[in-house]
């Protein structure tokens, strides 16, 4: 396992991660999550990703009874989780100081932790003021409930803007952005966010790198069972893998194969080894609901030294996608 750090900070993550998201307390049980995390933390994963609003709380649940049952060792792993839509109540949903407390000591009951290694905004929340998040995820850093917190699918100017208040109350600023990023989805990654990697150190745990199951190939012909996209509520994403305005990159991808073939791995593993490839991502967040999934991800960490100058321009020149260069006026 490679270990990146997380920004500029000092703490290191394994640059391939293990999430939760749709498949703990949903897809999967607590036995296929044990057999799901033990196989990553035995190829050296050693940060978990988590949220309040997967599987309502219960995935925090599972991933928590599987961290106990493991026995490891606390200070040996890097857990997070994420508020934001913690509940139907007016006040259990958003970033205000009243939701972030009392969503992080829930959370921390469900996982049975007494503190989590980062910790999400989930979303923007336009009812809040930026200034009001900012201090009350300090106030959790502050009481030990995280060593770290952060954003996910934030603009950057919101992230500046946090930033910035931030510096100027003294206090402590986002640190990571948890972002979707795959090859069909590049532009906040490559583009929006430039200028935060330097100018505030921002980290990334990016989610999403398989493209929810597409770039692996399993919807090159429609939706197989007992996908995720194939789940009751998930008829969105079964839209956005198979339907009509999906057809152009299921070609794609089925051309990637080629590619894959002439490199020596899967569709997945390329997919993976191209965002690992990226020198602004600390970490690739990766699914499984099978162990054999968690060992194919695993291995994608050996194909990043395959994709050669010329693999790349071959990727580029399929995918046809590249965020162009922000415009210089000057």
């Amino acid at each position: 396992m490679e270990y990146r750090f997380l920004g500029s900070s000092g703490l290191k993550v394994s640059a391939l991660s293990l999430g939760s998201w749709v498949t703990y307390g949903s897809q999967v049980g607590e036995d296929v999550a044990f057999e799901c995390m033990t196989a990553a933390y035995e190829h050296g994963v050693n940060f978990f990703d988590n949220a309040e609003a997967y599987a309502s709380g219960e995935s925090e649940v599972v991933m928590g009874n599987v961290i106990r049952r493991a026995g490891w060792k606390r200070s040996d792993l890097v857990i997070s989780t994420k508020i934001f839509w913690g509940g139907q109540g007016p006040n259990d949903r958003g970033l205000s100081r009243k939701h972030i407390i009392e969503g992080v000591n829930a959370s921390l009951a469900r996982i049975k932790l007494d503190y989590v290694d980062l910790i999400f905004c989930h979303r923007p929340d336009p009812d809040t003021p930026i200034e009001e998040t900012v201090r009350a995820m300090n106030w959790v850093i502050d009481q030990g409930k995280a060593f770290y917190w952060g954003t996910s699918e934030w603009s950057a100017d919101e992230i500046m803007e946090a930033a910035m208040i931030a510096k100027r109350e003294h206090l402590v600023g986002p640190q990571m952005e948890q972002p979707q990023y795959n090859m069909f989805h590049r532009d906040r990654v490559e583009r929006e966010y430039a200028r935060l990697y330097d100018d505030i150190g921002l980290g990334l745990t990016v989610w999403s790198p398989l493209g929810s199951g597409l770039l692996t190939g399993k919807y090159d012909d429609g939706c197989p069972p007992q996908t995720r996209a194939s789940l009751a509520g998930m008829e969105w994403l079964r839209e956005e893998l198979v339907g009509e305005t999906a057809a152009e990159n299921r070609e794609k991808v089925r051309q990637l194969k080629s590619i894959a073939e002439e490199v020596g791995c899967t569709r997945a593993q390329l997919a993976l080894a191209w965002c690992l490839a990226n020198p602004n991502v600390s970490t690739v967040i990766t699914g499984a609901s099978r162990l054999e999934q968690v060992k194919e991800n695993m291995a994608a960490l050996d194909v990043v030294a395959k994709l050669t100058p010329d693999v790349i321009g071959s990727i580029e020149e399929l995918l046809d996608n590249k965020p162009p260069a922000a415009p210089n006026y000057r």
